[in-house]
């Protein structure tokens, strides 16, 4: 058995050099020679652009060029191809009411006739440096005249089992409701977008170096928009520093660079700034929802019914939150339910993706509900999830979603007794003496895992005892460098320590789908297996004929080929060294998907003075199937719990009545802090996925997916001494203090 293959809990490779300053960032990019550009943004959240006057730009010292609309529409630029790809498996279908089709609003990569948000592109300086860039265009006359603002519906469907939840609804001895705003919040990675394009006139072809969620998607959309076939042009990125999704689209920036670059014949770089990221990057949440439960008198489930409005901003970016969420709005849970979902545009940035993408909201929303129908009718919070649990798998919930498989009852279980939940009582007395209220907050999720199907990894094992494994999932610090090598570990015999893992330029992978909706893990998995059971074929091959024996007698270990029943062999390293490399590829094309579940339970502490929420205890389960690396699980459970902690109470993305972003700063728009935690309890479940061969189900999504039900349910348990039912995100110290004292939320 593969030392640090499956299950390994390996240290991660990559961390050595990444901490030492061995990594390549998106600004870390430098050619020679290189220009700057900065990007003049709109300060209307909606108007008419009358003019964009760029002469004394021009004109300014080290300006070598201003790009504005009318060059975009000089030129025949596209405009951002916004347009959803393929999934697997195919979600949902939120088709519109009256018939139409959705509303797809796409954006031109400098805005042409009118802005639609404040910190939309307008005009693009490149000069020698940045200063000078960033004063030619402090001298650009816009002349804007105000337009009222948006409010179009992009998309309006019913999905669900209409006549049951009528029927369910007509029987029920309860209902309960819940109206809640689930905030919009900021992706804030630690590495701000950051971009350089080149054009190489002898060959005719750009190079973008850019940081995001893969490169052959970017490679395609780049040569869209600039009119150019897919071979002209190359896309470059090899570190990135944070997505969470809001990273994984092509932003006007990437297309600027590459342009420019042609135009001005030297490369040209872009590094937003903090401040341009909060106006300018994809926002994620963003939802509005109106949901009842009904409940018959013994509290079994009998109906669910939602209204979601989910603000797209100002350009359709996705619709991927509205629609993941929606179809597993029942979460866990045996039920009838419908939902009208309804998508609208406003003078925002645009929404999209963001970890998770849809599914926190509404776990927040069903485990809410059931909270609340705990508290208003009697029933004990945990026995009432555990009577209306799906109790087998497969199992298809109302919105057509089949889920693969699980135990949600025995992991429900399971972090009940991992979490000490009958000690909570002692432990609350004891806050008391301390003149504190302790809440306990618990909840389950699932999740869907879908993302695009096709994927493709090539393995070459060299005759120096090297490994390297070509895929096109691009890493943003999930540890693919460690876990991909322990695969071709177990399966090759070759220590992960010797894997290389090349996910970075486009013109080496053909295929490539890139880091999203947990796809990695589970498409890595099944092509390199794929690759290595072709080089294992290859090697019993050579390994036959070296060792004069036939094809049959050959049996392979460890990275080892002998002779069944003797101890002659050749290591497969020693038959590369002989014959040169041993490579083979795997596809897959996956249509079907993988559903990841678990239970999250909370404990905080809220000084009642002060209104101020303190995480004490937080403990988790979640199933992935069959863990790779642990390790890098557990740690994926981590980070997924400190954003949903800091959407749950701190974080809050504000525009005012006319569309000015208020929270455009770490002095406006709070986030957590390692202090603000404290030591996680996690465990993982390992029940086989039935719809991947080798059983995988992602696990990065976990813990952020139910946290947010889970730490408001824990905040509102500590309050419920002082009548508080429920409090919208985020638990801020003010939220809470006003909550308290029975005074509006502001």
């Amino acid at each position: 058995m593969a030392a640090n293959g499956i299950g390994a809990s390996l240290p991660r490779l990559e961390d050595a050099r990444l901490l030492t300053g061995g990594g390549c960032y998106s600004d870390d990019f430098t050619l020679p020679g290189q220009a700057h550009g900065v990007v003049l943004r709109s300060t209307h959240a909606h108007a008419r652009l009358v003019s964009v006057d760029a002469e004394a730009a021009r004109k300014m010292p080290g300006v070598l060029l201003v790009l504005t609309g009318a060059d975009v529409l000089a030129e025949g630029l596209k405009p951002i191809p916004h347009m959803p790809q393929a999934m697997s498996p195919p979600d949902i279908r939120l088709d519109n009411l009256d018939g139409s089709p959705h509303l797809l609003e796409r954006p031109m990569v400098l805005a042409t006739d009118s802005v639609r948000f404040v910190g939309e592109a307008v005009a693009f300086v490149v000069a020698g440096t940045v200063a000078q860039a960033k004063d030619a265009a402090e001298v650009i006359d816009v002349a804007y005249e105000g337009l009222p603002p948006m409010t179009d519906i992009a998309v309006d469907a019913r999905v669900g089992n209409p006549r049951a939840t009528r029927d369910g609804f007509a029987e029920a001895e309860y209902i309960v409701r819940i109206e809640t705003d689930i905030q919009r919040i900021a992706g804030v990675p630690m590495e701000p977008r950051a971009a350089l394009g080149e054009y190489a006139a002898e060959t005719g072809r750009y190079t973008l170096y850019a940081g995001g969620g893969a490169v052959v998607r970017p490679k395609k959309e780049l040569a869209y928009i600039l009119g150019l076939e897919p071979e002209q042009v190359r896309v470059v990125a090899r570190e990135t520093g944070g997505n969470f999704g809001t990273r994984n689209y092509l932003y006007p920036e990437f297309v600027l660079v590459a342009w420019a670059a042609k135009k001005v014949d030297r490369p040209v770089k872009w590094t937003c700034e903090r401040g341009e990221a909060f106006a300018s990057d994809y926002a994620g949440r963003d939802l509005r929802v109106e949901s009842e439960l009904a409940l018959s008198a013994d509290g079994r489930f009998v109906g669910l019914h939602a209204t979601a409005i989910s603000n797209v901003g100002a350009y359709t970016a996705s619709y991927i939150p509205l629609t993941k969420g929606t179809q597993l709005m029942t979460s866990v849970y045996d039920m009838p339910a419908t939902a009208r979902a309804r998508a609208v545009l406003s003078n925002t940035q645009s929404t999209a993706p963001y970890r998770s993408a849809g599914r926190p909201e509404t776990m927040f929303v069903i485990e809410r509900l059931i909270d609340m129908a705990a508290r208003e009718h009697g029933f004990d919070r945990v026995e009432l999830r555990r009577r209306n649990l799906i109790r087998s798998t497969p199992y298809r919930n109302a919105f057509g979603v089949t889920y693969d498989s699980g135990d949600y009852a025995g992991t429900f279980d399971a972090v009940l007794k991992l979490a000490d939940w009958n000690g909570f009582a002692a432990r609350q007395e004891e806050s008391a003496a301390r003149g504190l209220r302790r809440g306990l907050g618990l909840g389950g999720y699932i999740e869907s895992q879908s993302g695009a199907p096709q994927e493709r990894a090539e393995v070459t094992v060299r005759a120096d005892g090297t490994v390297e494994v070509l895929i096109g999932t691009l890493s943003a610090g999930q540890g693919h460098a460690t876990s991909f090598a322990q695969l071709v570990e177990e399966w090759l015999g070759i220590p992960a320590r010797s894997v290389t893992v090349e996910s970075s330029d486009s013109d080496r992978l053909g295929v490539g789908g890139g880091s999203h909706s947990g796809r990695s893990m589970r498409q890595a998995g099944t092509t390199i297996h794929k690759a290595a059971q072709g080089i294992v074929a290859k090697g019993t091959v050579l390994a036959a004929a070296q060792l004069e024996a036939s094809e049959a007698d050959i049996a392979f270990a460890d990275g080892r080929f002998t002779v069944k029943g003797t101890d002659r062999g050749v290591t497969l390293v020693e038959l590369a060294a002989r014959h040169g490399p041993i490579a083979d590829a795997g596809e897959v094309d996956s249509r079907v998907g993988a559903y990841p579940y678990g239970w999250h339970v909370c404990e905080v502490e809220i000084d009642a003075e002060t209104g101020v929420v303190r995480l004490d205890r937080y403990t988790t389960i979640d199933d992935v199937g069959r863990a790779v690396n642990p390790l890098i699980l557990h740690g994926q459970t981590h980070g997924g719990i400190a954003q949903g902690a800091g959407q749950a109470l701190m974080e809050r993305m504000v525009y005012d009545g006319d569309g000015q972003l208020l929270s455009g700063s770490f002095m406006d728009y709070a986030m957590p802090h390692a202090d603000d935690f404290p030591r996680f309890v996690t465990a993982l479940s390992e029940v086989p996925s039935t719809t991947h061969p080798l059983g995988m189900r992602g696990g990065g999504e976990g813990g952020i997916t139910p946290a947010l039900g889970v730490i408001v349910n824990a905040v509102v348990d500590a309050l419920a001494e002082f009548g508080v039912t429920h409090i919208d995100m985020p638990c801020s110290p003010e939220r809470v203090w006003r909550a308290i004292r029975g005074l509006p939320n502001r």
